[in-house]
């Protein structure tokens, strides 16, 4: 039985473009079906978590990483009597937009794309979702529901636009126009569930492939907030555990802390706020999916000890500069000769009415490299780089 506050298939607010629905399957299935049939999320599989994907076999890709935040979405989403379907969908697109490289590739391109109306990894998941998927006879994108765009969209909280001049990313903005996502709201309790999800999943796995590279030791971990008492846990439990299995066992306990956590947090809100409908979520004013404030402030202790030790390691800035020099280098090269793009690309290039629309396609394209490919690329048109031993990190931190 789903909670009143959660997002019912039933009363969706439909598609961009009227389809006849399925007779087997919700119109929320069917998001996360052509979700997963997507060939942006097909090229998760050899884009950037933390390390290049031909690193080893063991690091996580935006791929794995985004089936294992759909698993913790549906696990807190059926806790909490929401729509799983729904929080599935958004939670595999929510990384569709993303580079090569990670938020290092971000940050080149938002870089270059300033004087065009700048670059953001969810804005463009929505442009993805709804224009650069071209497979379908009837429409571009993949025609998701208005629930699905939203949490695409606004999974991290209401969308304001720049603090200086309120202006929307471009990607953002343009399909808003003709299809308002209310993106001065909150999104549904299913998109901020994604959205936490999200935290769950890096938090714990990057401490695990941060392990495996031997970028910090077991040691360090044991010292921090809240692993400690997993590890100590752990320690008392099994006392002669060896050294591999007594990290998995800790860090197991560390990712199902979190998810208690967010499921405690998230029902004294709930019952303090007592929505009725999933209007009321988007009018709540505040997120009603959370962690505690004390988890919170110890998380918060972790990721700083990841963002000095792991995405500001000494390798992981110098491939940084690498990486960063590679798009920097191939954007111009493509504004320059855009009939270097794939002939697909043609018909749009030789339609830009301004330098403004060309940049656009040139980040589309660009964005939509795999790490290799993009290294490849660059070898092929420009030579110098190298793919060994290339690292990059997250480096954004969420407040």
């Amino acid at each position: 039985m789903l909670a009143s506050f959660a997002s019912d298939p039933a009363r969706s607010k439909g598609r961009l473009y009227a389809e006849e629905e399925s007779a087997h399957r919700s119109p929320f299935q069917r998001d996360r079906d052509r979700i997963i049939h997507a060939s942006a999320f097909r090229r998760l599989k050899h884009k950037t978590q933390v390390f290049i994907e031909h690193e080893g076999d063991y690091f996580r890709t935006r791929l794995t990483h985004s089936i294992e935040v759909a698993q913790v979405a549906r696990t807190l989403a059926g806790t909490l009597g929401l729509n799983q379907e729904l929080t599935e969908a958004v939670a595999l697109a929510h990384d569709l937009g993303h580079t090569p490289f990670g938020h290092t590739g971000e940050d080149a391109l938002a870089a270059l794309m300033a004087p065009y109306g700048g670059f953001d990894h969810n804005a463009q998941a929505l442009r993805i979702v709804t224009n650069l998927e071209r497979h379908y006879a009837e429409f571009d994108g993949l025609n998701l529901t208005w629930e699905s765009l939203e949490g695409i969209a606004k999974h991290n909280g209401p969308v304001t636009g720049d603090p200086e001049t309120g202006e929307l990313p471009y990607a953002l903005a343009e399909y808003n126009a003709r299809h308002d996502l209310e993106l001065d709201t909150y999104a549904s309790a299913e998109a901020q569930v994604a959205a936490l999800s999200d935290d769950i999943a890096y938090n714990s796995h990057d401490l695990h492939d941060g392990l495996r590279a031997e970028l910090f030791s077991t040691d360090e971990l044991a010292e921090l907030p809240l692993l400690d008492d997993c590890f100590a846990r752990v320690d008392a439990k099994y006392p002669d555990l060896n050294y591999y299995r007594r990290r998995h066992e800790a860090l197991r306990r560390f990712f199902g802390v979190l998810v208690e956590d967010v499921i405690a947090q998230s029902n004294l809100l709930l019952a303090e706020i007592n929505p009725k409908s999933v209007e009321d979520i988007r009018a709540a004013g505040q997120p009603m999916i959370q962690f505690s404030d004390p988890v919170w402030r110890d998380l918060k202790v972790i990721r700083k000890f990841l963002f000095v030790r792991m995405y500001r390691a000494p390798s992981v800035v110098r491939m940084r500069e690498k990486v960063t020099r590679m798009i920097d280098e191939l954007f111009p090269l493509f504004m320059a000769q855009p009939d270097l793009l794939p002939k697909q690309w043609r018909k749009e290039i030789a339609e830009a009415k301004d330098e403004t629309t060309l940049a656009r396609i040139v980040a589309d394209y660009i964005s939509g490299m795999t790490d290799r490919f993009a290294i490849q690329e660059h070898q092929r048109l420009i030579g110098g780089v190298k793919p060994d031993n290339i690292v990059t990190g997250r480096v954004k931190l969420k407040d």
